[in-house]
């Protein structure tokens, strides 16, 4: 398990450091684009049909299940075939699906954004997507901004993407989990800017992960 935080805290600091922090504040400036031009709620409006909902809203519990259930599967694996390849691997995704949720996490903290609205049959809805609470845990840490599915899914995507650079399956699959879990969210439970910051930030997470273990 000492290899799970290989270079650890050395790749906490590369997220927020130097050119890295300037995708962080893209990622806030995107988010203020995608707000007060009023795109987040349009694509609100847009999305929110049953087709939809329901094509996608699988992707809310895989985005949960396959960044726990998945690495525990792939350790399993890995530790019977004493496949060190597949182990350093399994560690890798770790170590970045476990940043990427300390790191949304961070921002959800002082962000407190308010979730898209439910809708039930034709009520009227009000437009909350400029619902930002900003201070200390005044939103909670399960929903807000960036989406933790989004900042993970693209953290363990982009990994893979770095170590199995050669691997074109492997690098399709990867890039296809990533905006299926990202779409999905911003369809269901997230505004469109908590996928798009999501994204970038994950996007950051993966590739100092993935550069470190690919060193390693």
């Amino acid at each position: 398990m000492r290899d799970f935080f290989h270079d650890f805290l050395k790749n906490i600091k590369s997220v927020f450091w130097e050119r890295n922090l300037l995708w962080h504040f893209l990622a806030i400036a995107l988010t203020f684009a995608l707000v007060f031009t009023g795109f987040d709620w349009r694509y609100f409006q847009l999305t929110r049909n049953p087709i939809l909902q329901s094509a996608f809203w699988p992707a809310v519990e895989l985005g949960a299940f396959v960044p726990l259930f998945g690495i525990v599967i792939f350790y399993i694996i890995s530790a019977v075939r004493k496949n060190k390849k597949l182990m350093s691997t399994t560690f890798a995704l770790g170590q970045g699906a476990l940043l990427g949720l300390l790191v949304s996490d961070f921002y959800k903290f002082f962000t407190g954004r308010i979730g898209p609205p439910d809708i039930e049959g034709n009520s009227i809805i009000t437009n909350t997507s400029h619902g930002f609470r900003f201070g200390i845990l005044r939103g909670g840490l399960f929903f807000g901004w960036p989406s933790s599915h989004t900042v993970v899914a693209f953290a363990m995507a982009v990994t893979l993407f770095i170590l199995y650079r050669n691997n074109k399956f492997v690098r399709f699959i990867s890039l296809f989990y990533a905006l299926y879990i990202g779409i999905g969210v911003s369809i269901t439970i997230h505004w469109f800017s908590d996928f798009a910051a999501g994204a970038i930030v994950g996007t950051v997470i993966g590739t100092v992960v993935g550069k470190s273990f690919r060193e390693k």
